[in-house]
């Protein structure tokens, strides 16, 4: 019963495979690959428009480059306040801009809304020197609530971000479950939507190490790879890289990946809503599950060897846990068994 993270499951076998492939023979190195070049046209036909693909090898570097890349003296980088590049990413964000400041604003169910944003970038006049200046919005599918942002709460954060000059970032390190579980393309809740930078995420849902950032405006991402180079993110094996996102992205795999992380994440709610001793905190629209077990559930779960992580209510707009409760974080993947779900549900049944 592994429900810590995504992150704790291996990659799929279709990738493991592809990295042996990869590994015989010679190729150029830097990027200048045929494999490396065929994943950034795959990327082109699955937006379904040329884009921008910069190989980097984790979610972190991903979403702090971008938002480097887009930076400005005193800059100020709009944020959820429990975006993970606000809580969980050290300063990263801030140290590769040069010192760009994050503005988190707090939301229910981990989102930010047009009006919180409006009135955010407001605190900012253009006149006003001393408070800095506002640099770039930055928006997670899936959010740190596990909620995924519809393509039109793309689009009308969009507006807010575009009327004020601002480039739009999306961190799509759950991007693959957010697709699957809106039943929607690629397109539909990023360029279409109004998304300028996408930092699409391979490692949490099949592959070892495999992350990019993706500009839907290739003109917009000129002088990107000096910001690469000098984060230690060019790699000189570019095509171990594109070999995973080769593997992922052929056949659809990522999508069939995250599905069945996203049918575990389901039956697991389902579960939990029948369950006299859990009530669900937020049904998921993806792959994370928030609830609420009593105290002799958790320790009874803990002792059968179930392991997933407490979680804090701020950001997810629940409430607190009520008397003998405690608000946990599960979280399912591409290798979580039903078998898993029924023998949870067992416990707190």
């Amino acid at each position: 019963m592994i429900f810590a993270s995504d992150n704790w499951t291996g990659a799929s076998p279709q990738v493991a495979e592809a990295l042996l492939v990869a590994a015989g023979g010679y190729a150029p190195a830097y990027g200048g690959d045929p494999l490396s070049a065929d994943v950034a046209a795959a990327m082109s036909r699955l937006f379904e428009r040329e884009v921008s693909v910069s190989f980097v090898g984790t979610g972190t570097a991903a979403n702090a480059l971008a938002l480097a890349h887009v930076a400005r003296p005193a800059g100020v980088i709009f944020c959820h306040s429990t975006a993970h590049i606000a809580a969980d990413e050290a300063g990263a964000p801030e140290f590769l801009s040069g010192g760009g400041r994050l503005h988190g604003i707090t939301g229910a169910k981990g989102k930010l809304t047009p009006e919180m944003l409006e009135a955010a970038i407001g605190l900012y006049p253009p006149e006003a020197v001393f408070h800095g200046q506002p640099a770039s919005v930055s928006i997670s599918q899936l959010t740190e609530a596990g909620t995924a942002y519809s393509a039109d709460e793309v689009s009308a954060i969009a507006v807010v971000a575009k009327a004020a000059g601002l480039p739009l970032h999306m961190d799509g390190a759950r991007f693959a479950n957010a697709v699957v579980g809106l039943g929607v393309t690629p397109a539909d809740i990023t360029w279409r939507a109004g998304v300028d930078m996408l930092s699409f995420g391979g490692s949490k849902n099949g592959c070892f190490a495999a992350e990019a950032v993706i500009f839907f405006d290739p003109e917009k991402a000129k002088g990107f790879d000096f910001q690469r180079k000098r984060a230690g993110h060019v790699f000189s094996k570019s095509r171990f890289i594109a070999a995973q996102f080769a593997a992922y992205l052929a056949r659809d795999h990522w999508l069939d990946l995250a599905r069945h992380a996203n049918d575990m994440a389901r039956l697991l709610a389902d579960g939990i809503e029948a369950a006299r001793e859990a009530r669900l905190a937020l049904s998921p629209d993806g792959n994370e599950v928030f609830a609420f077990l009593s105290r002799d559930a958790d320790q009874r779960l803990k002792s059968a060897g179930a392991l997933y992580y407490p979680w804090p209510a701020s950001g997810l707009g629940v409430g607190e846990a009520g008397e003998g409760e405690v608000l946990v974080r599960l979280v399912t993947s591409f290798r979580t068994a039903p078998n898993e779900i029924d023998q949870f549900v067992g416990l707190i049944d």
